[in-house]
Protein backbone atom coordinates (compact mmCIF):
# COMPACT_ATOMS: atom_id res chain seq x y z
CA UNK A 1 0.00 0.00 0.00
CA UNK A 2 1.72 3.77 -1.12
CA UNK A 3 2.54 5.67 1.88
CA UNK A 4 1.56 9.63 1.80
CA UNK A 5 3.55 11.99 3.35
CA UNK A 6 1.63 14.97 5.04
CA UNK A 7 2.91 18.14 6.10
CA UNK A 8 1.29 20.99 8.12
CA UNK A 9 3.47 23.72 7.20
CA UNK A 10 3.24 25.98 4.90
CA UNK A 11 6.57 24.93 3.23
CA UNK A 12 8.07 22.17 2.03
CA UNK A 13 9.84 19.76 4.77
CA UNK A 14 12.77 20.99 2.99
CA UNK A 15 13.92 23.30 0.57
CA UNK A 16 16.46 21.94 -1.77
CA UNK A 17 18.46 18.60 -2.12
CA UNK A 18 22.16 18.79 -1.59
CA UNK A 19 24.03 18.19 -4.78
CA UNK A 20 26.52 15.83 -6.17
CA UNK A 21 27.84 19.02 -7.61
CA UNK A 22 30.86 20.16 -9.10
CA UNK A 23 34.13 19.16 -7.69
CA UNK A 24 36.07 22.14 -6.20
CA UNK A 25 38.83 22.86 -4.16
CA UNK A 26 38.57 24.91 -0.86
CA UNK A 27 38.50 29.07 -1.89
CA UNK A 28 39.97 30.78 0.65
CA UNK A 29 38.71 35.07 0.66
CA UNK A 30 42.30 35.70 1.07
CA UNK A 31 43.49 34.33 -2.15
CA UNK A 32 40.57 35.18 -3.81
CA UNK A 33 42.67 36.11 -7.05
CA UNK A 34 43.38 32.78 -8.23
CA UNK A 35 39.68 32.75 -10.36
CA UNK A 36 40.47 29.82 -11.78
CA UNK A 37 41.65 26.43 -10.73
CA UNK A 38 42.26 23.35 -11.63
CA UNK A 39 38.86 21.10 -11.29
CA UNK A 40 40.01 17.33 -10.72
CA UNK A 41 36.77 15.23 -11.79
CA UNK A 42 36.61 17.95 -15.54
CA UNK A 43 33.46 20.07 -16.26
CA UNK A 44 35.07 23.83 -15.71
CA UNK A 45 37.17 25.90 -13.32
CA UNK A 46 36.06 27.39 -10.05
CA UNK A 47 35.64 30.68 -9.82
CA UNK A 48 35.76 32.94 -6.92
CA UNK A 49 35.28 36.17 -8.19
CA UNK A 50 31.91 38.26 -6.68
CA UNK A 51 32.27 36.25 -3.38
CA UNK A 52 32.58 39.12 -1.06
CA UNK A 53 32.03 39.82 2.69
CA UNK A 54 28.66 39.18 4.31
CA UNK A 55 27.78 37.62 0.89
CA UNK A 56 25.10 34.60 0.65
CA UNK A 57 26.46 32.68 -1.59
CA UNK A 58 29.24 30.57 -1.36
CA UNK A 59 31.97 29.43 -4.29
CA UNK A 60 30.89 29.33 -7.68
CA UNK A 61 31.26 25.99 -9.88
CA UNK A 62 32.13 26.99 -13.49
CA UNK A 63 31.36 25.06 -15.73
CA UNK A 64 30.89 25.81 -19.91
CA UNK A 65 30.99 29.59 -19.01
CA UNK A 66 28.30 29.38 -16.84
CA UNK A 67 28.75 30.05 -13.31
CA UNK A 68 26.81 28.58 -10.80
CA UNK A 69 27.44 29.56 -7.05
CA UNK A 70 25.89 27.74 -4.11
CA UNK A 71 23.49 28.87 -1.59
CA UNK A 72 23.28 28.82 1.67
CA UNK A 73 19.67 28.92 1.95
CA UNK A 74 19.41 25.55 -0.25
CA UNK A 75 21.80 24.09 2.18
CA UNK A 76 23.93 22.94 -1.06
CA UNK A 77 27.07 21.46 0.04
CA UNK A 78 29.61 20.49 -2.95
CA UNK A 79 31.16 17.08 -3.14
CA UNK A 80 34.67 17.75 -4.33
CA UNK A 81 36.59 14.36 -3.48
CA UNK A 82 36.38 12.09 -6.62
CA UNK A 83 37.38 9.07 -4.27
CA UNK A 84 34.14 9.38 -2.17
CA UNK A 85 32.22 8.92 -5.99
CA UNK A 86 34.08 5.86 -6.74
CA UNK A 87 33.20 4.58 -3.65
CA UNK A 88 29.96 5.28 -4.03
CA UNK A 89 29.36 3.92 -7.95
CA UNK A 90 31.56 0.66 -6.47
CA UNK A 91 29.14 0.22 -3.82
CA UNK A 92 25.74 0.70 -6.64
CA UNK A 93 27.17 -2.85 -8.26
CA UNK A 94 25.41 -1.26 -11.53
CA UNK A 95 24.46 -3.77 -14.12
CA UNK A 96 23.47 -2.58 -17.51
CA UNK A 97 20.11 -3.56 -16.93
CA UNK A 98 19.74 -1.02 -14.45
CA UNK A 99 17.37 2.34 -13.46
CA UNK A 100 19.08 4.47 -11.15
CA UNK A 101 17.37 7.11 -9.38
CA UNK A 102 19.16 9.78 -7.93
CA UNK A 103 18.48 12.32 -5.59
CA UNK A 104 20.18 16.31 -5.93
CA UNK A 105 22.89 15.44 -9.41
CA UNK A 106 23.47 19.12 -8.75
CA UNK A 107 26.43 19.86 -11.92
CA UNK A 108 26.66 16.29 -12.59
CA UNK A 109 29.78 14.64 -11.09
CA UNK A 110 28.23 11.39 -10.20
CA UNK A 111 26.00 11.40 -12.23
CA UNK A 112 27.99 10.89 -15.29
CA UNK A 113 29.88 8.16 -13.95
CA UNK A 114 26.06 6.46 -12.99
CA UNK A 115 25.46 7.15 -16.84
CA UNK A 116 27.97 5.03 -17.88
CA UNK A 117 27.23 1.76 -16.18
CA UNK A 118 23.07 2.41 -15.97
CA UNK A 119 20.50 1.75 -19.07
CA UNK A 120 18.82 4.71 -17.37
CA UNK A 121 19.42 7.44 -14.81
CA UNK A 122 16.12 9.60 -13.59
CA UNK A 123 17.14 12.31 -11.34
CA UNK A 124 14.92 14.85 -9.24
CA UNK A 125 16.94 18.16 -8.97
CA UNK A 126 15.11 21.21 -7.14
CA UNK A 127 17.33 23.77 -8.41
CA UNK A 128 16.47 24.82 -12.00
CA UNK A 129 19.74 25.68 -12.64
CA UNK A 130 21.53 22.84 -11.35
CA UNK A 131 18.90 20.99 -13.45
CA UNK A 132 19.93 22.78 -16.68
CA UNK A 133 23.65 22.18 -16.30
CA UNK A 134 23.40 18.40 -15.94
CA UNK A 135 21.31 18.07 -18.95
CA UNK A 136 23.69 20.33 -20.73
CA UNK A 137 26.66 18.14 -19.29
CA UNK A 138 25.12 14.80 -20.34
CA UNK A 139 24.52 16.48 -24.10
CA UNK A 140 27.72 17.17 -24.07
CA UNK A 141 29.15 13.80 -23.68
CA UNK A 142 26.63 12.15 -25.99
CA UNK A 143 24.73 10.83 -23.25
CA UNK A 144 21.12 10.09 -23.72
CA UNK A 145 19.73 7.93 -21.22
CA UNK A 146 19.34 11.02 -18.25
CA UNK A 147 16.09 11.78 -17.29
CA UNK A 148 16.03 14.94 -14.89
CA UNK A 149 12.93 16.41 -13.08
CA UNK A 150 12.47 19.51 -11.47
CA UNK A 151 10.65 18.55 -8.07
CA UNK A 152 10.98 18.09 -4.43
CA UNK A 153 11.90 14.55 -4.24
CA UNK A 154 9.53 14.12 -1.07
CA UNK A 155 6.45 15.49 -2.79
CA UNK A 156 7.59 14.55 -6.50
CA UNK A 157 6.04 11.52 -8.33
CA UNK A 158 9.12 8.02 -7.95
CA UNK A 159 10.09 6.04 -10.86
CA UNK A 160 10.35 2.33 -10.58
CA UNK A 161 13.91 2.04 -9.82
CA UNK A 162 16.85 -0.67 -9.49
CA UNK A 163 19.40 2.04 -7.42
CA UNK A 164 18.81 5.03 -5.44
CA UNK A 165 21.96 7.16 -4.92
CA UNK A 166 21.34 10.23 -2.58
CA UNK A 167 23.50 13.16 -0.73
CA UNK A 168 20.73 14.23 1.33
CA UNK A 169 20.21 17.16 3.56
CA UNK A 170 20.06 16.19 6.98
CA UNK A 171 16.87 17.46 7.59
CA UNK A 172 15.05 15.21 5.36
CA UNK A 173 16.93 11.87 6.35
CA UNK A 174 14.17 10.82 8.07
CA UNK A 175 10.78 11.27 5.88
CA UNK A 176 13.05 10.63 3.28
CA UNK A 177 14.51 7.23 5.09
CA UNK A 178 10.35 6.62 5.24
CA UNK A 179 9.41 6.82 1.46
CA UNK A 180 12.03 5.12 0.41
CA UNK A 181 11.35 2.04 2.82
CA UNK A 182 7.76 2.49 2.30
CA UNK A 183 8.30 2.44 -1.69
CA UNK A 184 7.17 -0.51 -3.77
CA UNK A 185 7.61 -2.36 -5.99
CA UNK A 186 11.37 -2.86 -3.83
CA UNK A 187 14.89 -1.85 -5.43
CA UNK A 188 18.01 -4.03 -4.99
CA UNK A 189 20.01 -0.97 -3.20
CA UNK A 190 20.70 2.41 -2.40
CA UNK A 191 23.45 4.27 -1.48
CA UNK A 192 22.77 7.33 0.25
CA UNK A 193 24.90 10.24 1.92
CA UNK A 194 23.69 10.93 5.93
CA UNK A 195 24.95 13.10 8.62
CA UNK A 196 27.28 10.86 10.47
CA UNK A 197 25.67 11.08 13.26
CA UNK A 198 22.51 9.64 11.70
CA UNK A 199 24.05 7.14 10.03
CA UNK A 200 25.36 5.92 12.81
CA UNK A 201 22.05 5.46 14.43
CA UNK A 202 21.28 3.40 11.64
CA UNK A 203 23.59 1.05 11.53
CA UNK A 204 24.19 0.25 15.39
CA UNK A 205 24.78 -2.97 16.73
CA UNK A 206 23.65 -4.29 20.14
CA UNK A 207 24.98 -2.52 22.97
CA UNK A 208 26.29 0.15 21.03
CA UNK A 209 26.16 3.90 22.36
CA UNK A 210 23.97 4.62 19.32
CA UNK A 211 21.81 1.52 19.10
CA UNK A 212 18.11 2.58 19.66
CA UNK A 213 14.63 2.47 17.83
CA UNK A 214 15.78 4.19 14.56
CA UNK A 215 18.30 1.01 14.29
CA UNK A 216 15.63 -1.70 15.28
CA UNK A 217 12.57 -0.76 13.05
CA UNK A 218 15.15 -0.01 10.18
CA UNK A 219 16.22 -3.54 10.48
CA UNK A 220 12.65 -4.55 10.17
CA UNK A 221 12.63 -3.22 6.43
CA UNK A 222 16.87 -3.76 5.38
CA UNK A 223 19.79 -4.23 6.62
CA UNK A 224 22.13 -1.11 6.32
CA UNK A 225 26.24 -1.10 6.17
CA UNK A 226 28.83 1.47 6.08
CA UNK A 227 30.66 2.19 3.12
CA UNK A 228 32.76 4.82 3.58
CA UNK A 229 32.98 7.94 6.25
CA UNK A 230 33.00 11.36 4.78
CA UNK A 231 35.35 14.24 6.34
CA UNK A 232 33.36 18.24 6.26
CA UNK A 233 36.86 18.92 3.85
CA UNK A 234 35.33 16.68 1.20
CA UNK A 235 32.91 19.60 0.42
CA UNK A 236 32.90 22.77 -0.53
CA UNK A 237 31.66 24.55 1.52
CA UNK A 238 32.29 22.46 4.12
CA UNK A 239 29.32 21.52 6.18
CA UNK A 240 29.34 21.75 10.11
CA UNK A 241 29.89 17.78 10.58
CA UNK A 242 31.30 15.11 9.39
CA UNK A 243 29.10 12.36 6.54
CA UNK A 244 28.76 9.11 5.82
CA UNK A 245 27.87 6.99 2.86
CA UNK A 246 25.42 3.78 4.29
CA UNK A 247 24.52 0.73 1.69
CA UNK A 248 20.55 0.01 2.31
CA UNK A 249 19.86 -3.61 1.19
CA UNK A 250 15.79 -4.65 1.40
CA UNK A 251 15.03 -7.90 2.72
CA UNK A 252 13.53 -10.42 0.88
CA UNK A 253 11.42 -11.33 1.97
CA UNK A 254 10.45 -8.72 4.69
CA UNK A 255 9.70 -8.93 7.95
CA UNK A 256 5.99 -8.82 9.09
CA UNK A 257 4.46 -6.93 11.92
CA UNK A 258 1.46 -5.35 13.17
CA UNK A 259 3.93 -1.82 12.82
CA UNK A 260 1.58 0.18 15.83
CA UNK A 261 1.96 -2.50 17.78
CA UNK A 262 5.53 -3.20 17.42
CA UNK A 263 6.33 0.71 17.66
CA UNK A 264 3.89 0.94 20.56
CA UNK A 265 6.89 -1.40 22.56
CA UNK A 266 9.80 0.30 21.07
CA UNK A 267 9.07 3.65 22.41
CA UNK A 268 8.17 1.86 25.73
CA UNK A 269 11.59 -0.11 25.96
CA UNK A 270 13.71 2.51 23.96
CA UNK A 271 12.35 5.98 26.12
CA UNK A 272 15.13 5.14 28.44
CA UNK A 273 17.12 2.55 26.97
CA UNK A 274 19.91 2.35 29.74
CA UNK A 275 16.92 1.13 31.93
CA UNK A 276 15.75 -2.06 33.09
CA UNK A 277 12.96 -3.27 31.41
CA UNK A 278 10.96 -3.82 34.44
CA UNK A 279 11.73 -0.26 35.18
CA UNK A 280 10.72 1.23 31.94
CA UNK A 281 7.57 -0.58 32.08
CA UNK A 282 6.29 -0.54 35.26
CA UNK A 283 6.41 3.71 35.36
CA UNK A 284 2.56 4.79 35.95
CA UNK A 285 1.96 6.30 33.12
CA UNK A 286 2.66 3.19 30.88
CA UNK A 287 0.93 1.02 33.13
CA UNK A 288 -1.98 3.14 33.00
CA UNK A 289 -1.74 3.32 29.01
CA UNK A 290 -1.45 -0.61 29.23
CA UNK A 291 -4.75 -0.93 31.56
CA UNK A 292 -6.71 1.53 29.05
CA UNK A 293 -6.03 -0.97 25.97
CA UNK A 294 -6.33 -4.10 27.69
CA UNK A 295 -9.91 -3.51 28.72
CA UNK A 296 -10.37 -2.39 25.43
CA UNK A 297 -9.30 -5.33 24.36
CA UNK A 298 -11.27 -7.75 26.29
CA UNK A 299 -14.40 -6.03 25.17
CA UNK A 300 -13.00 -6.06 21.12
CA UNK A 301 -12.39 -9.79 22.14
CA UNK A 302 -15.32 -10.79 24.31
CA UNK A 303 -12.43 -11.95 27.12
CA UNK A 304 -13.35 -11.58 30.54
CA UNK A 305 -11.13 -9.24 32.03
CA UNK A 306 -8.30 -10.89 34.41
CA UNK A 307 -8.29 -10.04 37.85
CA UNK A 308 -4.34 -9.82 37.73
CA UNK A 309 -3.38 -6.42 38.21
CA UNK A 310 -1.48 -4.73 34.52
CA UNK A 311 1.88 -4.60 36.86
CA UNK A 312 2.03 -8.73 37.65
CA UNK A 313 0.65 -8.99 33.82
CA UNK A 314 3.44 -6.84 32.33
CA UNK A 315 6.28 -8.80 35.04
CA UNK A 316 4.98 -11.63 34.20
CA UNK A 317 5.52 -11.57 30.39
CA UNK A 318 8.92 -10.15 31.31
CA UNK A 319 9.85 -12.89 33.63
CA UNK A 320 9.22 -15.58 30.93
CA UNK A 321 11.76 -14.63 28.72
CA UNK A 322 14.51 -13.91 31.33
CA UNK A 323 14.48 -9.86 30.32
CA UNK A 324 12.88 -7.94 33.94
CA UNK A 325 16.18 -6.93 34.66
CA UNK A 326 17.64 -6.69 31.02
CA UNK A 327 17.94 -2.81 29.06
CA UNK A 328 16.75 -2.41 25.86
CA UNK A 329 20.19 -1.59 24.41
CA UNK A 330 21.43 -4.80 25.27
CA UNK A 331 18.48 -6.94 23.57
CA UNK A 332 18.50 -8.27 20.00
CA UNK A 333 15.44 -7.69 17.02
CA UNK A 334 14.43 -11.49 17.16
CA UNK A 335 14.55 -11.22 21.08
CA UNK A 336 12.04 -8.30 20.88
CA UNK A 337 9.79 -10.27 18.12
CA UNK A 338 9.58 -12.74 21.47
CA UNK A 339 8.22 -9.93 23.90
CA UNK A 340 6.05 -8.44 21.60
CA UNK A 341 4.24 -11.64 21.23
CA UNK A 342 4.58 -12.90 25.13
CA UNK A 343 2.77 -9.50 25.65
CA UNK A 344 -0.25 -10.05 23.10
CA UNK A 345 -1.11 -13.31 24.65
CA UNK A 346 -1.58 -12.19 28.03
CA UNK A 347 -3.57 -9.39 26.25
CA UNK A 348 -1.55 -6.43 26.91
CA UNK A 349 -1.75 -4.62 23.42
CA UNK A 350 0.46 -1.34 22.84
CA UNK A 351 -2.09 0.48 20.62
CA UNK A 352 -5.83 0.87 21.28
CA UNK A 353 -6.84 0.62 17.83
CA UNK A 354 -4.74 -2.22 16.28
CA UNK A 355 -6.32 -4.75 19.46
CA UNK A 356 -8.44 -7.48 17.28
CA UNK A 357 -10.01 -10.46 18.10
CA UNK A 358 -6.98 -12.43 16.75
CA UNK A 359 -3.24 -11.06 17.11
CA UNK A 360 -2.38 -10.15 13.34
CA UNK A 361 -5.65 -10.04 11.92
CA UNK A 362 -4.94 -6.52 10.58
CA UNK A 363 -0.80 -6.61 9.84
CA UNK A 364 -1.65 -6.21 6.11
CA UNK A 365 -3.55 -2.92 6.45
CA UNK A 366 -1.48 -1.10 8.91
CA UNK A 367 2.03 0.65 7.48
CA UNK A 368 4.07 2.68 9.87
CA UNK A 369 3.39 5.81 10.92
CA UNK A 370 5.47 9.13 9.74
CA UNK A 371 7.60 9.22 12.44
CA UNK A 372 8.18 5.67 12.51
CA UNK A 373 12.11 6.47 11.37
CA UNK A 374 12.81 9.25 13.53
CA UNK A 375 15.89 9.61 15.14
CA UNK A 376 14.69 10.28 19.19
CA UNK A 377 17.75 9.42 19.94
CA UNK A 378 16.08 7.88 23.11
CA UNK A 379 18.03 8.34 26.38
CA UNK A 380 21.92 8.22 26.37
CA UNK A 381 22.54 8.59 30.05
CA UNK A 382 24.26 6.55 31.92
CA UNK A 383 21.61 6.22 34.88
CA UNK A 384 21.78 2.02 35.42
CA UNK A 385 19.35 1.80 38.82
CA UNK A 386 16.29 -0.32 38.68
CA UNK A 387 13.20 1.20 39.81
CA UNK A 388 9.93 -0.50 41.32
Amino acid sequence: KPFRLQSSSPVPLFSVLIDFGIAMPAIRREKASKQNRHNPLGGGTISAKGVGKGSAEAPAAKLGGMSLPTNKKHGQHLLKNPGIIDKIVAASDLKPSDTVFEIGPGTGNLTMRLLEGAKRVVAHEIDPRMAAEVKKRAQGAGRTNLEVHETDVLRGKWPVFDVCAANLPYQISSPFTFRLLAHRPMFRCAVLMFQKEFAERLIAKVGEKQYGRLAVNTALFVKVSCVCKVSKGSFTPPPEVDSMVVKVVPRDPPIEVDFKEWDGLMRICFGRKRKTLRSSFLTKDTLKTLEENYKTWCALTGQQPSKEPMKELCLGALEALGLANERAIRIDLDTYFRLLLEFNKRGVHFSNCSAGARIGDQMEQQGPAVDFFVDDGGDDGGDEDMED
